[in-house]
């Protein structure tokens, strides 16, 4: 009977968190009285707030991820995915990203920037950890394969873009203006981010929704560069080239794989 009761409130709960994430989002999109995330923290987290900041546009992804997870959310109370291991292995960490995802936007709605560094980073963590059960088990089929796997790996590939304009955001609270040397640092860090794209991309044998996201990212880097108070070519074409460096390692271990 106990177990029976947890196959069935398990589920629910994911539903639940999945439903504050999306809500917590919604606030803090600034529709229903929230403080826009690019207004946020005094600005520190808008287009030009970094070095690495991403142009606007490229927060759009967030709006595939919650429709992603929307449907994960319905998906995972479906009979066949109540009694799959892997969706009961799964959903656990499904909460804890969901939460930590509104843990993240409150921290930052409440100009909370080293917080929000903290939970960005569990989250990034969380991610990895439901990317490693999804490689380490097989889909029901291709709805499975689009709703969760798609879902966490898209999540996956832009938390982990976001995670390094975060941390930016962090480090530029201590340096008020630009430094001699700031393009190559920050050059530096997007060959390391570049680097993960690749070494994630070869250890899950090619799966394309975290290359895509990532790419995704990296590439809306470097087109925030393209004018601003950080304008630089050279930060352009090195966000273009990890962008596109990830993107075609993910595409090679893919086709190897098959």
């Amino acid at each position: 009977m106990q177990q029976r009761m947890s196959a069935v409130t398990v589920p629910v709960i994911t539903v639940a968190a999945v439903a504050v994430s999306i809500v917590t989002a919604f606030v803090g999109s600034g529709a229903v009285g929230g403080t826009p995330i690019s207004q946020a923290a005094g600005g520190a987290f808008s287009s030009d707030g970094t070095p690495l900041s991403p142009a606007g546009p490229a927060f759009s992804i967030w709006s595939v991820i919650y429709l992603g997870l929307i449907a994960y959310a319905v998906w995972q109370l479906f009979p066949a995915a109540r009694r799959s291991d892997r969706h009961r292995a799964l959903r656990p960490w499904a909460i804890a990203s969901a939460l930590l995802n509104a843990a993240w936007i409150w921290s930052v709605q409440l100009g909370l920037v080293a917080g929000s560094v903290v939970v960005i980073v569990a989250l990034l963590l969380v991610l990895i950890r439901m990317l490693l059960l999804l490689h380490a088990s097989h889909p029901s089929g291709w709805a499975d394969a689009l709703v969760t796997d798609g879902t966490v790996g898209l999540y996956l590939g832009w938390v982990s873009v976001a995670t390094v304009a975060n941390i930016s955001v962090w480090i530029s609270g201590w340096v008020t203006e630009p430094f001699a040397g700031w393009e190559l640092l920050a050059v530096a860090i997007l060959v390391v981010a570049g680097g993960i794209g690749v070494a994630l991309a070869l250890r899950t044998r090619g799966r394309l929704a975290p290359a895509l996201s990532m790419a995704w990212g990296l590439a809306w880097i470097g087109a925030g560069r393209a004018s601003g108070q950080f304008e630089s070519v050279m930060l352009t074409w090195t966000a273009g080239i990890a962008a596109s460096v990830v993107l075609v390692v993910a595409v090679i271990a893919r086709l190897r794989r098959r």
